[in-house]
Formats: structure tokens, C-alpha cells, sequence
């Protein structure tokens, strides 16, 4: 099969992970997934295959020469994001893209339009992949995944492509921060590696978000409004009091680059409970410090107002800023860059606005960045991929390969 092939076959397992589930992997269907990404290994003829109780896949491509070579590892998440359904999804191709609006589904009126995602007008006369419009698509990562498999099927049928030894896993649950919370890098055994998990044709990343959740729950006071006077404490309007003391700039739809935000991911309730849930990024570790402390005076502040424990606040550092582990290794960044520009592909260095496995990956002594899949809109009904990209993430990965044996 080729990487579209690959493709289309596993965004239709469904693969959602849940952030409530305290299990992992967070919910068993990635585990149908995994199972059938086992078997395609085992014909292949990769070596080493392993997949735990947890849902981690690990496997190995030999190598094929007697110089000493890095061990370089290939990363991708088999879970989709639990922001909009995975269920049933059905891809569709477009071929000889024409510049206008797709309509992904013409009874919901649908339509994937350049007029709002501009994205597409780079993809003229290329071969996109859509939704139809009921669900996410998947690329986010099962791209990845695809792109890494037909690597490793295109060095196994050319013997002559000289590498070292490669190491190739698949992980749950990355899309709800847990991606790699029970990786084990010393069994994984490689020197660098690097995540297939990133968007358009030619991203390259090694910096990310320094990023914490915030846990909040707010306790009110019920009573009938007939006779509430003085009694009555409403935990919504404290929730509103909360999010209107936030810096009103610093909202995801209002930042961009390197600037960071406060964002308000989920919220449900009624005057007696709200229950909240906070994502704080920013790539600078002072400001990220500075935000998580600005959030506490915050609830703090409400705490002396209407009482303790009126808001309860679970606050957690999730994963931090790739780039400090990554530096004293650049070489890893240069050769990905060289190995574009021999592809003729314009790499796009920028950094991260959220985090992949191998952001926590380099803090556990694995220097990881990340490269482009080809997607473009991902966690939503608009996601889309194109197909040409796609084809050369697979050969970037396989020149990245060829580079290391050549040094």
C-alpha cells in the first residue's frame, strides 16, 4: 500500500481518547489500532515488535552497515483529539484541487472554503483529502503514522539505501497530554529522534509551549431567588467574575508567534457548582511562571472574597519548551533542514503553539523536534491534507536517514 492507502485506512478505526478516563490507553479503541499497526510491522519484517498492556508500539528496522550510526527514532500518536467525534469518519479524495470552495457535505451546508481557510490556495492542481463534514479527519496523527510505515516499507524494499538502525513507535493518548507518560525511553534505545506530527509542507519545530491545566471548582450557594437576598451564591457568575479578570488580550484568538494565553477549554454548572478547566502557554519560561502566578492571585483573590475554598484549584505544569534540550544537539535540526532543501522543500522553522510527545520526550533524554505531515485544520470538520505533502514527508524521512549513514 502507498501513504494514501495507509491513510485511509486507519482514520476509519476509530481512535478518540478521553481525558476523563484514568486509564491507559485512555480508551480501549486505540488498542484496535495498535493491533492492526502490529500485524502491518510483522509483514513488513521490521524486528523487535513489542506493544504493552498500555497501548505503546515499539519496533525495529536493522541496520543495514558496519559504521557505527546513531539510533534514530520515529514517533506518531495513534489517538485523535476529543474535540469534535472520530467516529465514522469518511475521507474523501480531491483530485486536481480547482481553488474553489469544497463542499464536504451539501444537506449541513458545508463548505470548506478558501474564502475562510486561505491555506488552500497554496494547493491549486494538488490532491486533497476531506471530511464530510461530521467529523475530524485524523491526520493529527494518523498522517504521521502512514508517512513513518511507508518509510519503513520503501527502506526495507531498498536495500541499497544505506541507515542504522531504526526505531519506529506509536503512542496513545498524546492528544489529552499523556502521550508519553508511560514511554519507556531506555527500551525504546535511540540516540535522537523525531515526531511525525506536525502541519503544513516543510514545518519544522523545536520549540513548544511551556504549558500547565488548571482544575477549578466553584462552589456557590443555592438558594430560591424568591427569598436569596443575602443568601444566595451564584458559582456562575463568581466563574464570570473569574474569566473577566483575566488579561483580555491574552486569549488564544488574539495571540500568535511566540505570545502566549490563558484559555478557557471547558465550563458546565449551575448556581450551586461550576466546574472549569484552564490550558496557560507561553513559550518563555518567565512569562509562563508569571501567568501561572497571575492565575493563583486570582483565585486567591475570590478565596478572601467570598470565603475559603470557594474556588478549588488543582494547577498543573503538563510539559515545557523543547528548545533547551534540543539546542546542544542542533545537528539533528540542520540535517532535517538539509535534507528538505535536497527535496526541494522551503523549511518553515517555527515554533510550536501547543506540544507533541516529543516535547516531554526531550526532557526524559530524548531530543525529539517535530516535522511536518502535509495536514492542515486539525481537531475539527475542517481538517484537511494534501496528498502530495504527504509524499514528501515520506521522503524527507527517508533522506534524513540517508544523511546520518553518509556523515
Amino acid at each position: 500500500m502507498n501513504v494514501v492507502e495507509k491513510f485511509i485506512k486507519y482514520v476509519k478505526v476509530e481512535t478518540t481518547s478521553n481525558e476523563e478516563s484514568t486509564t491507559c490507553p485512555s480508551t480501549p479503541i486505540q488498542l484496535n489500532l495498535a493491533k492492526l499497526l502490529v500485524e502491518e510491522l510483522k509483514a513488513l519484517g521490521l524486528e523487535d515488535i513489542t506493544l504493552d498492556d498500555n497501548g505503546y508500539i515499539m519496533a525495529t528496522l536493522p541496520s543495514n552497515t558496519e559504521k557505527e550510526l546513531p539510533t534514530i527514532g520515529f514517533l506518531s500518536h495513534m489517538d485523535t483529539s476529543p474535540d469534535m467525534s472520530g467516529k465514522d469518519v469518511k475521507p474523501r479524495i480531491i483530485e486536481n484541487y480547482d481553488g474553489n470552495p469544497i463542499v464536504l457535505n451539501e444537506s449541513l451546508n458545508i463548505l470548506l472554503s478558501p474564502a475562510e481557510f486561505s491555506s488552500l490556495n497554496n494547493y491549486v492542481g494538488k490532491d486533497l483529502i476531506v471530511t464530510d463534514g461530521t467529523t475530524l479527519l485524523g491526520a493529527d496523527d494518523k498522517a504521521g503514522i502512514a508517512e513513518i510505515m511507508t518509510a519503513m516499507e520503501y527502506l526495507i524494499n531498498h536495500p541499497e539505501v544505506e541507515h542504522g538502525k531504526i526505531r519506529v513507535a506509536f503512542t496513545p493518548d498524546e492528544e489529552i497530554g499523556r502521550g508519553t507518560d508511560k514511554f519507556d525511553v531506555k527500551m525504546f534505545g535511540a540516540d535522537i529522534a523525531y515526531t511525525i506530527d506536525g502541519g503544513e509542507l516543510g514545518e519544522l519545530e523545536y520549540e513548544n509551549f511551556n504549558a500547565a491545566n488548571a482544575w477549578l471548582t466553584i462552589n456557590g450557594n443555592n438558594i430560591h431567588p424568591g427569598s436569596a437576598k443575602n443568601k444566595m451564591l451564584s458559582a456562575m457568575e463568581i466563574a464570570f467574575e473569574l474569566d473577566g479578570m483575566l488579561p483580555p488580550n491574552e486569549r488564544p484568538q488574539f495571540t500568535e508567534n511566540y505570545e502566549g494565553f490563558y484559555h478557557l477549554v471547558r465550563m458546565g454548572g449551575n448556581v450551586e457548582q461550576v466546574k472549569m478547566m484552564y490550558i496557560l502557554r507561553d513559550h518563555d519560561k518567565d512569562l509562563y511562571e508569571n501567568k501561572k502566578e497571575y492565575f493563583t492571585n486570582v483565585v486567591n483573590y475570590l478565596n478572601t472574597k467570598y470565603g475559603n475554598e470557594t474556588v478549588e484549584m488543582d494547577l498543573r505544569d503538563m510539559y515545557f519548551n523543547m528548545k533547551e534540550k534540543v539546542e546542544p544537539v542542533m545537528h539533528i535540526v540542520d540535517t532535517a533542514v538539509e535534507a528538505m532543501e535536497s527535496l526541494d522543500i522551503e523549511p518553515i522553522i517555527v515554533p510550536i503553539r501547543g506540544g507533541t510527545d516529543g516535547s516531554r520526550l526531550s526532557y526524559m533524554g530524548l531530543p525529539c523536534p517535530n516535522l511536518f505531515t502535509g495536514g492542515h485544520n486539525f481537531h475539527g470538520k475542517y481538517e484537511y491534507i494534501c496528498i502530495q505533502s504527504m509524499e514528501k514527508s515520506v521522503e524527507t524521512i527517508v533522506k534524513i536517514i540517508e544523511l546520518f549513514a553518509s556523515k
